[in-house]
This record gives structure tokens, sequence and C-alpha cells, in this order.
């Protein structure tokens, strides 16, 4: 069982930076048919300083910001018994090339069910542009089968 007192756990917040040539990749991994998150004239040409994220990219920052092999160590499991369970998403301001988010996770619920079979970890994250504005915040919900 993991121990419940990780809840309230912080993690080493990292500062990443935002890279054009990595949101147009995204844009087309996703399949995103928007020319503004491609094209800097059409970012432009829709009021935007420069290419926006695509939806869910700030996904792609929490998992860079945590080591996998940190992240299986602290919850004592394998990584063979980690999955992804759930993920949401709360946008308030864009993302856009150029900027440097600082991603602050915490874990903030262990769970289990099926008599401890399934245990679940809620993490919050915040999402902090270099400006000090928080752009989004997700909750990722983490599931070890034992």
């Amino acid at each position: 069982m993991i121990d419940k007192k990780l809840i309230g756990y912080e993690f080493k917040t990292v500062t990443l930076p935002v890279e054009e040539g990595r949101l147009r990749f995204v844009a087309k991994a996703i399949g995103e048919k928007n020319p503004i998150y491609s094209d800097l004239k059409a970012a432009k040409s829709a009021g935007h300083p420069t290419l926006p994220a695509p939806p869910t990219f700030v996904f792609m920052l929490e998992v860079d910001a945590v080591d996998l092999q940190d992240l299986v160590q602290l919850f004592g499991c394998n990584l063979g018994q980690l999955l992804h369970g759930e993920q949401g998403f709360v946008y308030h301001a864009a993302v856009y090339a150029g900027d440097r988010i600082s991603v602050k996770k915490k874990v903030v619920d262990i769970y289990d069910k099926k008599n401890g079979k399934l245990e679940f970890i809620l993490t919050k994250n915040d999402f902090i542009n270099q400006d000090g504005v928080k752009v989004a915040e997700t909750t990722t919900n983490y599931v070890i089968r034992n």
C-alpha cells in the first residue's frame, strides 16, 4: 500500500521552455488542422503574439517535469504496475512559443479500490508562466495495479 503520508508531497518545481518547433510538432502529431498552431503568420493574423500551444500541450510539460523513475520510486511500485488513469484540464491563459513555464506538482489524494488491488494517486499541477501568471492547472490520476 502506498503511504498516505505522501499526501501533500510537493515535487521539485521545474521550469521548461515552450519551443516553437515543438508546438508545430505536437500540432501535427495530434492532427490539429487550425493553422494558428503551426503557421506564425496565421497566428499573428488571429491576434496572437506568436504560436499558441495546442490544447493539452501542458500535459507534455507535466510529463517532462518529473522523471518517471523518480515517480515509481516515490510510489514504491515498478513501472509495469503504473498506469495513467485520468487527466483534467483548466485553462486560465494562453501558452505561447517563447514562454517559460514552471510546473508545480503536488500529491493531493491517495486511495484504493478493490481491497487494495488498485491504488490511486491524485496530483494537482499548476503551470505558471515567466510573468507569474497561472496559465493552466491539471489533475492527474495515476493507478497502481497490485
